[in-house]
C-alpha cells in the first residue's frame, strides 16, 4: 500500500538536497565559528553565509538574523525578552485566542508574572479584526503578537495593516510565521513587523532549527548565558550543519513561491471538487480569500476525528486533527472553539489536510477518493 502524507503543517521530509548540504557541513567542516584559526573560520563563513540568505529573504539586514532551536525559542525569546526589557513602560499585551501554544503558553506565564494579557477574538473564518487590535491598545501597552497564518485553519491575519497601526505606538509588534514562511513572500519592511519567528523543519529543512528577526534598536532582553555568538544575543556554539541545511531549503523555496501556491491551491480544489462530486457532507473551516495555500481544514458531519483519523491511516492517508503539538490530547482543538464555540460539532470532527513536497497531483486526487469512501460510510452514502 503506497502512503500519502498530507501532514506538512505539522513537519516537512527534508528535501534531498539539503540532506546532500548537511551531510557535506557534518563531514568536513566541524570547526568551532567562534576560533580564529582555519577550521574555525571555514565555520564562520558557512555562518555568515547562511545568515545573509536567509535575511535577504525577508528584507532584513545580516545583523537582524538571531538563529535559534526552532519556531518555540523563537516565539519564548520575543515575548519574553520584549516583556522583561519593557516593564517599566507598562505590563499589557495584545495577542489572540488562536495562537500556537508556543505564544498562548509564554503568555500564561508572563499572566502570572503580573502582566495583563488581551486576547483577540476571531471570526468564524477565523480572522481577528483590526478594529479589535485598535480598540484594545493602550498607553501600558509594550507587545502586539499576532501570528502571520494559523497552523490548524490556515487563516492569514491582517499583518501588515496591524504594523502600520502601531508605527506611531510604543509596542513593538511580534508574529510567529512559522507557518507562512516559504509559502508567502515576507518582507518585515513592507509588514513594518519588529520580530518574527520561523523554523526550518516546516520548508524541508531540519528540524531543531529556526531563527527569530529582530529589527535593529529593539531592545530586548536575553533569557540565555553564555557566550558571546549570534552577537551576545543567544550564546551557545552554532548548530553549522543545521543552519547550512536551513539556507539551502530557503534557497529551494524561494525559487519555487510562486509555483508552490498555484500548485497548493490547485490541490486544495482537487481536493474540495473531489468531495463534492462525491456527495460528502463537509464544510471548510478558515478563509479561503484570506488562506494559506497549503492548508486544508475539514469539518465532516455525523463523524468523529480520531475515529477517521484512524481509518485514514489504515487506508495510508496521513492528516491531522490540527497541531501537531498537541497530539495526542484529548483537549479539542482551541482555534476550532474560538471560532465556533465549545459546543459546536465542528470541534469534534474536522480533519486538517496539509500539502507539501511530499505531494503529486495524483496523490492528493488518490486521496481525496479515498477520504470520500471513509467520510461516507459514517455519514451512511
Amino acid at each position: 500500500m503506497d502512503r500519502i502524507y498530507l501532514d506538512h503543517a505539522a513537519t516537512s521530509p527534508v528535501h534531498p538536497q539539503v540532506v546532500d548540504k548537511m551531510i557535506q557541513v557534518l563531514q568536513g567542516s566541524f570547526g568551532n565559528a567562534s576560533s580564529i584559526h582555519s577550521y574555525g573560520r571555514e565555520a564562520r563563513h558557512l555562518l555568515d553565509e547562511s545568515r545573509t540568505v536567509i535575511a535577504n529573504s525577508i528584507g532584513a539586514s545580516f545583523n537582524e538574523i538571531i538563529f535559534t532551536s526552532g519556531g518555540t525559542e523563537a516565539d519564548n525569546f520575543a515575548i519574553l525578552g520584549v516583556a522583561e526589557a519593557m516593564k517599566e513602560k507598562g505590563k499589557h499585551i495584545i495577542s489572540t485566542s488562536i495562537e500556537h501554544h508556543a505564544v498562548l503558553h509564554t503568555l500564561e506565564y508572563l499572566e502570572e508574572k503580573g502582566y495583563e494579557v488581551t486576547y483577540l477574538q476571531p471570526d468564524e473564518t477565523g480572522r481577528i479584526s483590526i478594529e479589535d487590535v485598535k480598540a484594545s491598545l493602550r498607553e501600558d501597552t509594550i507587545l502586539v503578537t499576532v501570528m502571520y497564518g494559523n497552523n490548524e485553519v490556515g487563516t492569514v491575519q491582517p499583518i501588515k495593516e496591524i504594523g502600520e497601526l502601531l508605527q506611531h505606538h510604543q509596542a513593538y509588534f511580534h508574529t510567529d510565521a512559522v507557518q507562512a514562511y516559504g509559502l508567502v513572500k515576507l518582507d518585515v519592511e513592507d509588514l513594518k513587523v519588529d520580530l518574527l519567528s520561523v523554523s526550518a523543519h516546516k520548508i524541508a529543512g531540519p528540524k531543531g532549527i529556526g531563527f527569530l528577526y529582530m529589527r535593529t534598536g529593539i531592545n530586548v532582553k536575553t533569557r540565555l548565558f553564555g557566550g558571546e555568538q549570534e552577537l551576545k544575543r543567544r550564546p551557545g556554539t552554532e548548530n553549522i550543519a543545521s543552519i547550512v541545511g536551513f539556507s539551502e531549503a530557503v534557497k529551494i523555496v524561494q525559487q519555487t513561491i510562486d509555483e508552490k501556491q498555484k500548485q497548493y491551491q490547485t490541490y486544495k480544489k482537487i481536493f474540495i471538487d473531489t468531495l463534492e462530486d462525491e456527495k460528502i457532507d463537509f464544510y471548510v473551516n478558515g478563509s479561503l480569500d484570506y488562506g494559506l495555500p497549503h492548508v486544508l481544514n475539514i469539518s465532516f458531519p455525523n463523524t468523529d476525528v480520531e475515529s477517521l483519523l484512524v481509518n485514514l491511516d489504515l487506508a495510508g492517508i496521513a492528516a491531522s486533527s490540527g497541531s501537531a503539538c498537541t497530539a495526542g490530547s484529548i483537549e479539542p482543538s482551541h482555534v476550532l472553539v474560538a471560532m465556533f464555540g465549545r459546543d459546536s460539532e465542528r470541534i469534534r470532527n474536522s480533519v486538517r489536510f496539509s500539502f507539501g513536497i511530499a505531494n503529486t497531483m495524483e496523490q492528493v486526487e488518490h486521496a481525496a477518493h479515498v477520504v470520500s469512501t471513509i467520510v461516507g460510510r459514517f455519514q451512511g452514502h
